[in-house]
């Protein structure tokens, strides 16, 4: 089987951007390179995939080289498969200060919205933002949802926001703009693990409502 042919192009004088388009390709790509060593990082983006190099250590030119040869093999390793988190969540009041707003302007019931979330399967698209910021793919277009016209200085960690077809997981507390309907329980960072953030690209997760206490 031969390996798919990618442009790629210099970003900076440190990275190299592999334009290989939107989909699975991104993360079928950030797992094989992760199988080499020498990249500083591996960041999937929209539509590409951005890797990192130590020009300290490598010329631009010699690290093209590098990367066209690890491209050319892959396929040949094999996936880790798909990871799947299911999160327990509270919606609503402190937790999710823009969760009533957000249902009065929809026309719907708190209840109906967090009905919605928790019955799909959401894909996590790209890490960015700040650090281990997941973004979600696979929200319902009906929940049809804005930034906030001010964005907030301080958004708990764990926290749910909702935009019209993504749903965004703070891994760590910061500012953001999204608006906020929940938060989950479950720690999205940990500095005892291995990999410190729970979430991966292409990993699969569900959102449950969290049974009263």
């Amino acid at each position: 089987m031969t390996a798919p042919r990618f442009e790629v192009v210099a970003c900076g004088d440190d990275a190299l951007r592999i334009l290989c388009g939107a989909g699975d390709i991104r993360h079928a790509l950030a797992e094989h390179l992760s199988t080499f060593s020498g990249w500083t990082e591996i960041v999937p983006g929209k539509l590409d995939l951005t890797v990192g190099f130590d020009p300290h250590a490598e010329r631009l030119g010699d690290a093209q080289v590098r990367l066209g040869v690890a491209l050319q093999t892959l396929g040949a390793t094999p996936p880790r498969g798909r990871r799947r988190h299911v999160l327990d969540a509270v919606f609503g009041g402190e937790a999710g200060p823009d969760l009533a707003a957000l249902a009065a302007r929809l026309g719907k019931t708190e209840e109906q919205i967090i009905h919605t979330l928790e019955h799909q399967t959401f894909r996590v698209d790209m890490l960015g933002f700040t650090p281990g910021f997941a973004y979600l793919t696979g929200l319902d277009s009906a929940l049809v949802s804005e930034r906030l016209a001010n964005p907030r200085a301080r958004v708990a960690a764990g926290s749910i926001g909702l935009i019209t077809g993504q749903v965004g997981l703070y891994a760590l507390e910061g500012p953001g703009g999204w608006p906020i309907v929940g938060r989950v329980l479950a720690p999205l960072f940990d500095r005892a693990r291995t990999d410190p953030f729970l979430m991966a690209p292409g990993d699969e997760v569900v959102i449950r409502q969290a049974a009263p206490p």
